[in-house]
């Protein structure tokens, strides 16, 4: 049998006047912390028959006919209310975790909202928290950069939806003049639980290449100047009542996206599609793709051919080989579908939601290759 609690006649009081207001039951034992939805059910019973005396007495016991509780003692009143801060502070140090990740502020706020009731000493001990460390805690002056800081990381978090790092926040916050380390930024995210929350990438082992065409690009991501090497591939995007695919095109310069398509079918027409979308080009220029049955086929390499651009494939069986494009799909995906746990909706708005990342990829999002700028933003300063 669970121990039986005493509740002091104003939490019985501030009960009947919160459901008379109409505030719902759960409500109304969740703000006072009352366990048995009986109990609220029978101080209603007492107060609509006029029982007001019935609301002072204590646990188990009955006042006979012409008693009232006038006969209780001081000594029995400050027990009842004992008992119930008690069961107040057993309640939040469940809620706070206290004892294993304290907080300070909560701690002085509580300890100055109860220490009119009971000692300090009493609430401390309680809270499993030395009464030296409460009072220094209290006399602590708050470093009001500190507090700056860790507002302006919060807002930079929420604004990004979590999709960076403190390496990122702390490139941001150097654009806005404020100097941080970012061991720093590390460990207020950290503290309040602010972390990347993109879904981690899981690599996989591969068997042995097996080379049918020649690989121009050879793994090197790095181009001198804009649309000199572009890598494309297809994804799939299956989050919508009916399967959708993505065909993209980077340039490997600055990363940026210069033509997209989506499409239900993958299919030659689907990626000539997103090729002609490209400006005009230099005849040094270099496509790189998979050996997927579309890139190889006659339609797709003659446009290329046509165009004066040099084709490169990679190996069989190593997406490595093409991994600038790998990585822009799979951030597409985590840092929209995935981190919105998004996994059924409708084709419209998958088609919104990828073309508005894209956007967003293009202008806004900063990446630490291009010295924390964006893509377009890396290619404006670089022409």
């Amino acid at each position: 049998m669970g121990t039986r609690v005493s509740y002091p006649v104003e939490v019985k009081m501030k009960a009947i006047e919160m459901r008379l207001a109409g505030v719902p039951v759960k409500e109304v034992m969740e703000t006072l912390q009352i366990r048995n939805r009986t109990q609220l059910k029978t101080w209603m019973r007492w107060y609509k028959n006029g029982e007001m005396k019935r609301l002072e007495q204590p646990v188990g016991k009955q006042y006979t006919y012409g008693k009232g509780p006038h006969s209780q003692d001081a000594f029995a009143k400050l027990e009842a209310e004992n008992r119930y801060l008690k069961q107040q502070l057993d309640n939040l140090k469940k809620v706070q975790r206290i004892g294993k990740e304290v907080d300070a502020q909560v701690v002085v706020k509580l300890v100055e909202e109860l220490k009119g009731d009971i000692s300090v000493q009493q609430i401390c001990q309680h809270l499993g928290v030395p009464r030296s460390t409460y009072y220094r805690w209290k006399n602590k002056r708050v470093d009001p950069l500190q507090k700056k800081i860790e507002q302006k990381v919060g807002k930079l978090c929420q604004q990004f939806k979590f999709r960076y790092g403190y390496r990122k926040i702390t490139a941001l916050l150097r654009r806005e003049d404020l100097q941080v380390n970012h061991k720093r930024i590390q460990r207020i995210m950290q503290k309040q639980g602010w972390q990347c929350r993109v879904k981690v990438k899981k690599h996989k082992s591969i068997g042995q290449p097996y080379h049918i065409a020649h690989n121009v690009l050879n793994r090197t991501f790095q181009a001198e100047r804009p649309l000199e090497k572009l890598v494309t591939d297809i994804t799939y995007l299956p989050f919508g009542p009916k399967p959708l695919y993505l065909s993209s095109i980077q340039d490997l310069f600055n990363g940026e996206i210069i033509a997209y398509s989506i499409g239900e079918r993958q299919d030659t027409d689907f990626v000539l599609d997103t090729l002609r979308q490209l400006p005009t080009l230099s005849s040094s220029c270099t496509l790189h793709s998979d050996q997927g049955s579309v890139y190889t086929s006659y339609a797709y390499q003659k446009q290329v051919k046509e165009r004066g651009m040099t084709m490169s494939m990679s190996r069989k069986g190593t997406p490595a080989d093409n991994a600038s494009i790998e990585s822009f799909h799979s951030s597409l995906k985590t840092e929209t579908f995935y981190l919105d746990n998004l996994t059924c909706t409708t084709t419209a708005i998958v088609k919104q939601i990828v073309e508005d990342y894209i956007t967003y990829y293009n202008n806004i999002r900063i990446q630490t290759k291009l010295n924390n700028q964006s893509p377009v933003q890396y290619r404006k300063l670089a022409i």
